[in-house]
């Protein structure tokens, strides 16, 4: 332990405070300004506003207390909490909800000392959180029991403000990184945009059902279920931002199940994928012999042999194609796009060997997007890694 170091638990250091709801039936305690907040808006390190705002008859009418600026707010109880327990600092004086713990530091320790400490200690936190089907939680007295080591209010203060610069950096070199990721992927979308806008002017205009050989859905009743035997895709497993098939959480079903089903609902080596319900107009190209099968929610499109594949794909993955699916999609809660409308689809028509070369320059510059996201999602794990580290470091008086 550092020379003036004491070793104390965040109880000794801090007062804990609860909020609560007013009533939702009185709606002048919802007209005021002041923050309430939730956890919906612990979205940044300093909290100075929130969605929602009461007055001050709502706080002296119900459980919530005034959470003065400087004291540190940690979610207690979410559906957020199974991946990460949002930390923040107040930057004014709020009200916050039962779903959230204030603790407000006394005169021995520093607010961002404080701050960054349990920011430190994030994954000893998460694995005190408890689990429920939809919410998960950490008990406050789990929290009031971890040890801190606290020196000096001098001494936290020189420590915070060395964090403080190498955040900034870090933070100006993540904005750099997510910047140039953006630029990566906007360049392909510019040019995927640009070859459909072309093929629209030059090419016959027909419906996606003549460039197919057939066009199906997914089975529509729930299958049976095996330990072993064919994977069955839902929707939860298309992911969108690689528009591939994760294939490594998904439930199986029994062999002559999947013998049964009819050979167009059987995805082979050429089909296009397309999800059609919910997060609808994610297309994904079968890229082998695989077997699987897959849900309602997701469309299959057979190319004919003069309709190459990944044009297929991309053509799938234009704008063009996805305004079509938003703008004729059905139903609220669930957006869908039926089979009959993603048989209508007006698509240009192109001959093979024309659709070969763009599908080579589609395919360079997919791969070279993909190559630059792959080393500006490195450097943001990098700097992520850094600033566990140098918290580490700040903690155990290495800095």
């Amino acid at each position: 332990m550092n020379n003036g170091w004491a070793k104390r638990s965040i109880d000794d250091i801090c007062v804990f405070r609860g909020g609560g709801t007013p009533s939702k039936k009185k709606a002048s305690y919802w007209k005021g300004d002041i923050p309430w907040v939730s956890p919906k808006d612990m979205k940044s390190d300093i909290i100075s506003d929130s969605i929602d705002h009461i007055t001050t008859d709502a706080i002296e009418q119900s459980t919530t207390n005034l959470i003065p600026a400087d004291s540190i707010l940690v979610v207690v109880r979410s559906g957020i909490l199974a991946r990460t327990i949002p930390v923040g600092i107040t930057g004014r004086d709020v009200t916050i909800n039962q779903d959230i713990k204030a603790l407000c530091p006394n005169g021995s320790v520093d607010a961002w000392f404080l701050f960054y400490f349990l920011k430190s200690r994030l994954g000893e936190m998460l694995a005190l959180a408890s689990r429920g089907a939809t919410v998960h939680r950490i008990m406050a007295d789990q929290i009031r029991q971890m040890d801190i080591l606290v020196p000096p209010l001098p001494e936290q203060r020189r420590i915070v403000g060395i964090l403080d610069a190498a955040f900034d950096g870090i933070a100006t070199a993540k904005a750099n990184a997510e910047k140039n990721l953006q630029n990566a992927r906007a360049l392909f979308e510019s040019h995927l945009n640009a070859v459909f806008t072309d093929a629209w002017k030059q090419g016959e205009l027909v419906t996606l059902s003549d460039l197919a050989s057939g066009i199906t859905d997914g089975d529509h009743l729930p299958p049976p279920k095996s330990p072993t035997g064919i994977p069955f895709i839902t929707i939860g497993n298309i992911v969108k931002d690689t528009r591939t098939i994760d294939f490594s959480d998904t439930f199986k079903v029994p062999r002559d199940y999947f013998d049964g089903v009819k050979p167009i609902k059987k995805p082979k080596k050429g089909d296009v994928l397309f999800t059609v319900t919910g997060s609808f107009g994610i297309p994904v190209l079968v890229n082998d012999n695989r077997e699987f099968c897959f849900q309602r929610h997701i469309g299959l499109i057979r190319p004919k042999a003069e309709t190459n594949s990944a044009w297929l794909y991309y053509l799938l993955m234009s704008p063009q194609v996805f305004k079509q699916a938003n703008d004729r999609a059905t139903g609220t809660a669930q957006k869908t796009v039926s089979l009959k409308v993603l048989r209508t689809f007006d698509v240009p028509k192109l001959p093979l060997d024309e659709q070969t070369p763009a599908v080579a320059k589609l395919n360079a510059l997919s791969a070279e997007t993909k190559r630059l996201e792959s080393i500006y999602q490195r450097k943001l794990a990098a700097l992520d890694e850094l600033k566990k580290s140098l918290l580490h470091q700040a903690f155990s008086g290495q800095l």
